[in-house]
Formats: C-alpha cells, structure tokens, sequence
C-alpha cells in the first residue's frame, strides 16, 4: 500500500474526478486511474462506484476515504518535521470572503510577496464554511473569515480569533425617523444583503424569526461596498462589520441604526491546516496583516 495511491484515492473523492483529480496533482489522468485501482487491489474492495457522474465513492469505498484523510494528515506532520526548517517556497493559498477581502487583500499580498519572495500566492474567495471545506480537502493554507465566538471546528483545522468586531444595521442618512430602534420597528424598510448562504443573513434571519417577523430582502448582491453604495441611495437597510463601514467610501451618506434587540458581535478567524511545514511564518504575517488592516491590533 502507497501513500501515492491513498493521495491520489483521497483526491478523486475530493474532486469527484479522475481529471480534475490529475489536474489537482498534476499527473496524466491514466496515472490516477492506475493508483486508485492498485489502492483498491491492496484493500481487495471496490472503491468508487464508476457508474455515477460526478464520481462517488461506495458505501465502503466512504469509510476508507474518511480514514485516508486521517493518514494523510499523519504524513504531513512527518512532512513538517523536515520541512519547516527551509525558505518558505511554493504556493501559499488563501482564502478570504468577499467581505473583508475587498479591504485586506492588495496590502496583505504586497507584504506577503515583499517578506516571502520565492512564494506565489493564490487567493480564493468564499463564505466562510466553504473556505472550511476547501481546507478540509487541503485546497487550502489559510484563511480569513468571520464566525461566531467560540466555533469549534473540524478535527485537523487550527482556528484562533485574531479580533472581535460589532455587525452593524446601516441605513442612508437621514432616512429613518428614528436611529435608534427594535428590529420590529425597521425591519419593513427591507435589507440589502449578500445571497442566501451567508453567515451575516442567517444570523438576521434567525433574529426576525424567533419574534415572528419575515425577511424582506430589497435587492441580493455580492460585494460590500457595492452594498453600501446601495443603502445610501435609499435601497433599504444593510448589515457590515464596523472596520469594513470605517473603509468604506460610501461613510459619509450612511449612519447606523441602534437596534436594541439585535447586537451580533463577529470573530474574525485565522484558520489553516495544524500542520504548515515551512508555511508557517507568511501564514502567520498574513492572519497579522488582516487584524492590522482590520484595526483589530
């Protein structure tokens, strides 16, 4: 049994195929095939079930896959152990949502790239508990994201809170009567949010619900500051880290609304794999460059 072969059976599940698995690893698609049979001939069972699209896993085929990250982790900790004296080289991937990427990323990256010259950063962008999947299928070195206080989260996954921000109501100036206020009170001005899927709007989904209010949803778009723009012309109310409404362009024609019912506080994460190997110096500048940039040191 090789650990090639478990690599290459982990990434098949991960990427649910054979050549984006060969992409991902950079091997010809025949490659990968041979290893997943040779792996599933030293189990002498039937890993994955060839007749479904996208590829998946049997029943067994699940089970060892779960394991197999198990014994990958292992194998980067000895990885680390001969690793970690070297120059920081390679590629570092990041990942960061959109909201506070906008804000972080160009200063971060210039930093980054000036201390760690021999690295080459690649950046994705995503929800927070997707940015947890990818790492968990080791698509990524770090990340940046927003949670609640006290997330616990997956076994192999080193989370600590590099700052603690208030999540603010906003509206354009001088377009409520009152800025201080119950949710019941505004909550039919409409809000002006990110897509469904986003941390932010299922916490104000949750609040609305449980005092039996609906959500009125004015207008759904990505970006921040593009949302802002948007609440102060008018289109509704809007939901954004008190650092990010410091930033933000748009300042001047917004004010924040005191909703006495609805005070969610946000931890902003550093996340990445337990083991770094000689990563572990640009992921740590990276989660300090964010909290600076972020004014939360």
């Amino acid at each position: 049994m090789k650990i090639d072969d478990i690599d290459a059976f982990v990434s098949v599940v991960r990427c649910q195929s054979i050549s984006q698995a060969a992409e991902s690893l950079q091997l010809t698609q025949p490659a990968i095939t041979r290893r997943t049979q040779n792996f599933e001939k030293d189990l002498g069972v039937v890993l994955l079930d060839r007749n479904t699209k996208p590829l998946k896993p049997t029943t067994i085929g699940m089970r060892v896959y779960e394991q197999c990250k198990v014994v990958m982790r292992e194998v980067d900790a000895l990885r680390e152990l001969v690793g970690a004296a070297g120059p920081a080289s390679g590629a570092l991937r990041l990942g960061v949502p959109q909201t506070i990427g906008d804000a972080v990323l160009v200063h971060a990256l210039q930093e980054i790239r000036g201390a760690f010259p021999e690295l080459r950063t690649q950046v994705i962008n995503g929800w927070g508990s997707n940015l947890v999947a990818k790492m968990e299928n080791g698509e990524l070195d770090a990340a940046a994201a927003l949670f609640p206080a006290g997330k616990i989260f997956p076994e192999g996954i080193a989370g600590q809170s590099i700052g603690r921000m208030p999540l603010l109501v906003v509206a354009a100036k001088d377009s409520l009567r009152k800025r201080n206020c119950k949710l019941a009170d505004c909550y039919r001005q409409g809000w002006v949010l990110n897509p469904d899927g986003c941390g932010f709007r299922a916490g104000l989904q949750r609040a609305l619900s449980e005092q039996g209010l609906s959500m009125h949803i004015n207008l759904e778009t990505f970006g921040t500051e593009l949302q802002l723009g948007l609440v102060a012309n008018g289109m509704g109310l809007g939901l954004v880290p008190q650092p990010i409404l410091e930033k933000s362009q748009h300042r001047e024609r917004l004010e924040v609304i005191n909703v006495s019912d609805f005070k969610p506080v946000i931890d902003l994460w550093l996340l990445h794999p337990r083991f770094l190997g000689n990563l572990q110096e640009p992921v740590e500048l990276f989660g300090r460059l964010v909290a600076q940039r972020l004014g939360q040191r």
